[in-house]
């Protein structure tokens, strides 16, 4: 299954600080992981401070893909997701170091010889991740819950993976903003503040 495309409206101010539209027409940034064939990142938009400087500065999706939102800022993706099959299962945990090196953080990926699925990971940031079209199950260290259209995950820095097994493909809307953990918890996870 072939998802349609994604179809951006950027707006902006002219010169006598009217409302327009600055760009419109699909993503320029759509990008398939080479490590797990028919995972594309349809990068939509994101910000770099809080507050967020309102400007007719240029595209910030354009560039190298990034998994996780700037510092102090946020990123907007859609992401289309394959189904996981026997063979993918198989070899994963052996490509996952070069998938997760193509969006930019290597050391986001978190697979053990233990862990419940290969494409385990964690960023330090909250993802609200949305079932757009298709089914997901969210793979957590202690459990795991069935996503269909419209079910939305408040992800809060967890150890986690996003497991296909539906059997079609599915397109998910994912909203990440930058965050730092609270002490106990970057003490429980070995981890210090962010600089």
């Amino acid at each position: 299954m072939n998802f349609p495309p994604i179809y951006r409206v950027v707006t902006g101010h002219d010169a006598q600080g009217h409302s327009i539209v600055s760009s419109e027409g699909p993503l320029p940034t759509v990008v398939e992981v080479a490590a797990i064939p028919g995972t594309l990142f349809h990068e939509v938009w994101s910000t770099g401070a809080t507050p967020v400087p309102v400007d007719n500065g240029p595209d910030p999706t354009l560039g190298a893909l990034v998994l996780s939102p700037p510092a102090h800022g946020t990123r907007m993706r859609f992401v289309d997701i394959p189904p996981d099959t026997e063979e993918f299962l198989a070899s994963a945990s052996s490509r996952m170091h070069d998938a997760f090196s193509q969006i930019g953080e290597a050391a986001a990926s978190t697979v053990q010889a233990d862990s419940p699925h290969p494409l385990m990971h964690r960023t330090e940031s909250v993802d609200y991740g949305i079932v757009i079209e298709g089914e997901m199950t969210l793979v957590l260290e202690r459990g795991e819950v069935d996503l269909k259209p419209g079910s939305v995950v408040v992800q809060r820095g967890t150890n986690h993976a996003w497991a296909n097994r539906s059997g079609k493909p599915c397109r998910m809307l994912f909203i990440l903003v930058d965050g730092r953990y609270d002490p106990a918890i970057a003490a429980q996870l070995g981890r210090g503040d962010k600089p």
